[in-house]
């Protein structure tokens, strides 16, 4: 069997994995991969499947599937996975220092620093403490993000198509409600046909005034051009991403606008997670080995 690692992993990965045939990140070799480890940057489109006749298994590490056709590898009898448990904790704490960073100036006081400049009165904070979260997908990353927020004195609402049961939400509410009273908003849905673009103007005019959003779901649940204009209009106080219609985000209107705070997808990238997301994988190979 021949296991082919088309994105960065671990370092021992390669080595966990051997027991369990030939391991190589030679993407020259597609054409003769059995298995296929991705993240999010390789896209397994039709013609990258069909590219690998041998292809039985696609293991994506993360969360997201959406570089995945699945429709088609259901078609041609490849099983696909991912590993949504590992990522929880990395990405929670990414949109949490996303959310500490925005109105702590933290950025801005950094750069001016390095510039030579003392800007004690110019730069404001305001504090986490007592206002309103928006938490829109209450799903495993969602309700971490939760929980750190109760700690920080943090009131949770959130929004879900279904009922979640979770000490950290006070409240679920419709998507329109939630982000009237919120302070703050944290995004965490999948890409679908229903939940691209549901960040909108039409949306953010219902949005209470200076809310701040930060998104470490997709990059395609945003307008960007709505986001932007909301961010010059002073509508939006602040946006922070990680995820991009594409990436790297070329082209993005996101890169020129003012009070954003931009990342290179790196919400998963920790250490840990990727020691976590390759001891999944290693089960996952030997459950399709046995």
């Amino acid at each position: 069997m021949l296991i082919l690692i088309s994105d960065a992993f671990a370092a021992n990965l390669p080595d966990k994995l051997k027991k369990f045939g030939q391991v190589t990140d030679d993407k020259n070799k597609l054409s003769r991969a059995d298995v296929i480890l991705i993240r999010s940057k390789t896209k397994c489109t039709k013609e990258y499947i069909d590219s690998a006749p041998n292809l039985k298994l696609i293991i994506r590490g993360g969360v997201g599937l959406d570089n995945v056709d699945l429709d088609y590898a259901k078609s041609k009898g490849i099983q696909v996975y991912n590993t949504p448990a590992a990522s929880s904790i990395a990405v929670a704490e990414l949109a949490f220092a996303m959310m500490i960073a925005m109105p702590g100036n933290l950025v801005p006081a950094h750069n001016s620093m390095r510039q030579g400049k003392w800007m004690k009165k110019e730069l404001k904070r305001t504090e986490l403490f007592g206002k309103k979260l928006g938490v829109v997908g209450c799903g495993r990353i969602g309700l971490e993000v939760a929980k750190r927020a109760q700690a920080f004195g943090m009131r949770v609402y959130g929004f879900d198509i279904i009922e979640v049961d979770s000490d950290y939400i006070e409240e679920q509410l419709t998507l329109q409600k939630l982000v009237s009273i919120c302070d703050y908003l944290t995004l965490h849905l999948p890409s679908s046909e229903e939940t691209n673009g549901v960040i909108n103007k039409e949306l953010i005019a219902q949005m209470k005034d200076g809310i701040y959003i930060v998104n470490t779901g997709r990059g395609k649940l945003v307008v960007e051009e709505d986001v932007v204009q909301a961010l010059e209009s002073g509508k939006i106080a602040g946006y922070a991403a990680d995820v991009y219609y594409q990436e790297p985000p070329e082209g993005s209107p996101l890169l020129k606008a003012p009070n954003v705070l931009l990342a290179p997808h790196l919400g998963s990238s920790s250490k840990e997670n990727l020691l976590r997301i390759g001891d999944i994988i290693e089960k996952i190979v030997a459950d399709f080995k046995s």
